[in-house]
């Protein structure tokens, strides 16, 4: 098994099983004891946003604040550039913990050794 878990999460409301699956496994992962990098693209960066993730509601899922508090307390949690930049959201608008980095840091952290990543 990987020692570290790089996850892509590029749906957010507009996907909601795709979007709770991925935070689901990141909180899991950490959970696990692993090395959890989640990233925030596409509808998923709003989730970013104090607040914003008490809006999403998906039957018989984890609530995504508390998926969201676990991977914030054991793993990283970082928004798209590109993404943030399109929605207007800036490093004083996001949750204290979230950072917002670009593609260059994606594809390190992804290629770094012992590392898988998924994308959702």
């Amino acid at each position: 098994m990987a020692k570290k878990l790089v996850i892509k999460v590029t749906a957010g409301a507009d996907a909601p099983e795709r979007c709770s699956q991925a935070f689901t496994v990141a909180a899991v992962a950490v959970a696990s004891g692993v090395d959890v990098s989640l990233w925030l693209t596409g509808e998923s960066a709003w989730f970013a946003l104090p607040g914003k993730a008490a809006e999403f509601e998906l039957p018989h899922a984890a609530p995504l604040p508390d998926l969201l508090e676990s991977v914030l307390a054991g793993g990283r949690l970082t928004l798209c550039t590109q993404c943030a930049a399109r929605r207007d959201i800036t490093e004083k608008d996001v949750i204290e913990g979230v950072r917002i980095a670009g593609a260059q840091v994606f594809v390190q952290e992804a290629l770094a050794d012992d590392t898988q990543a998924l994308v959702y």
